[in-house]
């Protein structure tokens, strides 16, 4: 196991989060089952009282979590340093069998655990409290992605070996991989900005149209297209380099760190978009979702697209 300060405050912070998820699961289970809002009886109070109390551990185990995102990929960047071979997080995350698993998992929790801190606050401002039923029945789904992430967390933490040489990310992230992800760069450049952009173009006609339902689903489609585009393409010209496909070393300093402001209006523009389709909140609530999803994804097609604008106005050649 490797024992630096941030993989302590991870791993402690996790045993925390695990004993209160336990609690909060169980005071759950029961409110899902036995709510009801139009009874009068003693045990519908009983209810609404255990309600208050899961519902504040569930939202600071969330509020939390949600930005330990970040301090997690910027844990990966400090455990590359000491690991021989490793350029940036990629390398720590291929330096195990569980680092893969963990990422995906983490990302799918990130839009879960953000999504029932929206459904929660949009469950407080109604009297009626009409989503206090979905929500426990969303944080009982969520409970079980959060157990084994945080299990998969510990896992990966402990298998890392100082001593092994790993992979750096101009071999996992290239045309000769043998991983899944060499299957990226067979699509073709102008079939995968067709895509891209197309793909921003419906968001943006169901916005005018207020489609509530084709705006959340493109906007799904959009995360995965982003990322592709994003590893295949648009990196290349952040890195200035046609063979730097990595989507982890623009989060380091040589990058000015935009790979944080990258990945953070991908995910507040993706998210955001979710909402609309899946909270059936008040018009005024949803406009103001609709309004932030397209700020958000304008600004990140907006500032990927200044990228390879700008080699060229510089260089006179695309890469």
């Amino acid at each position: 196991m490797i024992l630096m300060p941030e993989v302590l405050t991870i791993l402690i912070l996790n045993v925390i989060f695990f004993i209160f998820a336990v609690i909060a699961f169980v005071l759950s289970v029961k409110i899902f089952l036995k709510w009801n809002f139009n009874s009068t009886d003693t045990s519908q109070y009983k209810l609404e009282k255990q309600s208050f109390l899961a519902a504040t551990i569930i939202k600071y185990i969330f509020a939390i979590k949600v930005p330990l995102f970040l301090f997690f990929i910027f844990t990966l960047d400090k455990i590359s340093h000491v690991l021989t071979g490793a350029m940036c997080g990629a390398g720590v995350v291929d330096a195990t069998v569980y680092g893969t698993y963990l990422l995906i998992l983490k990302i799918i929790n990130l839009y879960l655990f953000a999504y029932w801190l929206m459904l929660h606050s949009a469950d407080m401002k109604e009297e009626s409290q009409p989503y206090t039923k979905l929500k426990f029945g969303v944080f009982i789904g969520a409970f079980f992605f959060f157990i084994p992430e945080l299990i998969l967390e510990g896992l990966m933490f402990s298998a890392i070996d100082i001593d092994r040489i790993v992979s750096c990310c101009g071999t996992l992230y290239s045309s000769s991989a043998s991983s899944y992800i060499s299957n990226i760069f067979l699509i073709d450049t102008p079939v995968l900005l067709a895509l891209f952009y197309s793909n921003y173009l419906l968001i943006l006609i169901f916005y005018f149209l207020k489609n509530r339902y084709l705006f959340a689903i493109s906007n799904l489609i959009f995360i995965l297209v982003s990322i592709v585009s994003l590893i295949a393409f648009f990196g290349t010209y952040i890195y200035e380099l046609p063979t730097h496909h990595c989507p982890f070393c623009f989060l380091q300093k040589d990058y000015y760190y935009v790979g944080y402001a990258i990945y953070a209006l991908l995910f507040g523009g993706t998210f955001y978009g979710l909402v609309v389709g899946f909270i059936d909140s008040k018009y005024k609530e949803r406009i103001k979702n609709y309004n932030v999803s397209i700020f958000f994804t304008s600004l990140y097609v907006l500032l990927l697209s200044l990228y390879p604008i700008i080699y060229f106005i510089k260089n006179g050649v695309w890469l």
